[in-house]
């Protein structure tokens, strides 16, 4: 059983809405609890108290008591507690301690010293109940976001811990990972763990929750049972700043695209790894100058090495970019395009919120950048440190400073990762005033609903090649959703699951 009893926590020099306060919670064992709210409410600091990183990792002022079993987590060392509580965290590559994906899935019980053949087994468990068999003998660095979140749920289920605690885990998962991820939980439901999940993204977890924490500014205002919150309408869950329970209650609302007779013409994209294996191959590809592009496909598909290589990231992709102006060279698109990454912290680097903006700017304009920041509902956080932010909050930071640089081509990776309903749709008016400006902007996303928000057009990926392009008019609507839809609803059973 866990136990919150009267916690408040505020983390150091940081303000307290980014914290919790007077927060009371008791979980059984083997419940499964959704916890949900707008980016900031509390959600991530609640799981930081239960896995132990709160006060360990996380340092600031906490009063109250968070036990497991009548055990005051703490107290604990880290190293017992990671016994009982296995964690998920939204950035996987902040858990990795390996460059291999087989060490990877080893390492947390070869850490616990377990025997060499147990540890055999259980990786071999895993790998097979999770399906992980192509991503065996790899290295981490050539994964996608949602290959290595496969590759962390993999070995934190390899401890086979009680507890399991996931912040986000879907952030940057495809429809057909996301599926994966919830057979996962599944088969963890049945074994009888106790799940605490931190998500945004709710249609796949509405028949796997047991109760559902509300959160708003650090505080728990609601705990739904499982049949009180599917029974709440799309309008309650809308005013509560949620995202919808299924993919059906998604709304259409077609953008026509900004009308230009100009095309951009990309040629001879191509990128291999190091070992020779292609994972980008585009002879080329024309898009409309000013349109915005949402870029899907399955993870693994080449979505982000495409925004790498078009933004000169990768040295070793050539590749012309054909239109009013002709970029021909990786140091002219280093110019003319920005890109917000999907590990926003590897592009945060000074000390304030309006610092970072500044820093994109030609010519420092503070009255430009709080404008940008209150579009982005950031502007009271202007003072504080980008990396004491929580991960919606630093992705707004990010997609603020691309607004900021003014470049003519810019592009982003999983923008909507970490974002709750409400900066979601903020961030797609900020992206359609870029497209109203006449901005080409590309999106690589897993997300539907930010799709028909703000974009005009779809690229769709497999394997490095585009297999498809098309308009998001009534047609390609239909046509977009039919993809993230054909795994997304399916229903909560546990045939053809290996029990361990």
């Amino acid at each position: 059983m866990i136990e919150l009893r009267q916690v408040s926590f505020r983390y150091e020099q940081a303000r307290q809405e980014n914290g919790l306060r007077d927060v009371n919670l008791t979980i059984g064992d083997g419940e499964v609890i959704l916890l949900c709210g707008e980016s900031g409410c509390g959600k991530t600091t609640l799981t930081r108290l239960v896995n132990g990183l709160i006060p360990h990792f996380w340092g600031g002022d906490l009063n109250g008591e968070v036990l497991i079993d009548g055990v005051k987590i703490n107290e604990m060392p880290l190293y017992e507690t990671a016994k009982i509580v296995g964690s998920v965290f939204q950035n996987p590559r902040s858990q990795f301690f390996n460059v291999d994906t087989d060490s990877e899935i080893a390492f947390g019980c070869e850490n616990q010293g377990l025997p060499e053949e147990e540890i055999r087994k259980r990786v071999e468990t895993n790998v097979k109940q999770y399906s992980l068999e192509p991503l065996m003998g790899r290295s981490i660095f050539e994964l996608s976001g949602g290959e290595k979140q496969k590759i962390a749920c993999a070995s934190v289920s390899a401890c086979d811990p009680d507890i399991l605690v996931l912040d986000e885990p879907t952030a940057n998962l495809d429809a057909r990972a996301t599926a994966a991820l919830r057979r996962m939980l599944l088969l963890w439901k049945a074994q009888g763990k106790t799940i605490i999940i931190a998500e945004h993204r709710l249609y796949f977890l509405r028949d796997i929750a047991d109760r559902i924490v509300y959160m708003n500014q650090g505080r728990i205002e609601t705990v739904f049972t499982h049949e009180n919150f599917i029974s709440l309408g799309a309008e309650k869950l809308e005013n509560m700043g949620l995202r919808p329970l299924s993919l059906n209650e998604l709304q259409c609302h077609i953008k026509q695209p900004v009308q230009t007779n100009e095309n951009l013409v990309f040629s001879d994209f191509r990128f291999s790894y190091k070992n020779g294996k292609p994972v980008l191959d585009i002879d080329k590809l024309n898009i409309s100058e000013g349109a915005s592009v949402a870029v899907i496909g399955h993870n693994g598909a080449g979505k982000s090495t495409f925004a790498r290589c078009l933004c000169g990231l990768e040295r070793k992709c050539g590749g012309k970019l054909l239109g009013q102006a002709n970029v021909k060279g990786r140091k002219q698109r280093l110019k003319c395009c920005f890109m917000v990454m999907q590990d926003v912290n590897h592009q945060l680097f000074t000390e304030s919120v309006l610092d970072e903006v500044l820093l994109s700017m030609e010519e420092e304009n503070e009255e430009q950048a709080e404008e940008i920041l209150k579009g982005l509902d950031l502007q009271e956080l202007k003072e504080q440190h980008p990396m004491a932010l929580s991960g919606g909050q630093k992705q707004r930071v990010a997609i603020a400073s691309a607004i900021a640089s003014k470049r003519e081509i810019i592009l982003f990776d999983e923008p909507t990762s970490g974002l709750d309903l409400r900066h979601m749709r903020e961030v797609a008016a900020n992206l359609w005033q870029l497209n109203a400006m006449g901005k080409t902007v590309f999106v690589v996303t897993h997300d539907p609903e930010f799709i028909l928000s703000c974009c005009t057009y779809v690229v769709h990926m497999e394997q490095g090649y585009v297999i498809a392009q098309y308009p998001l008019d009534t047609n390609g609507t239909a046509r977009m959703l039919s993809f993230f839809q054909d795994t997304a609803d399916k229903p909560a059973d546990l045939e053809g699951m290996v029990m361990m």
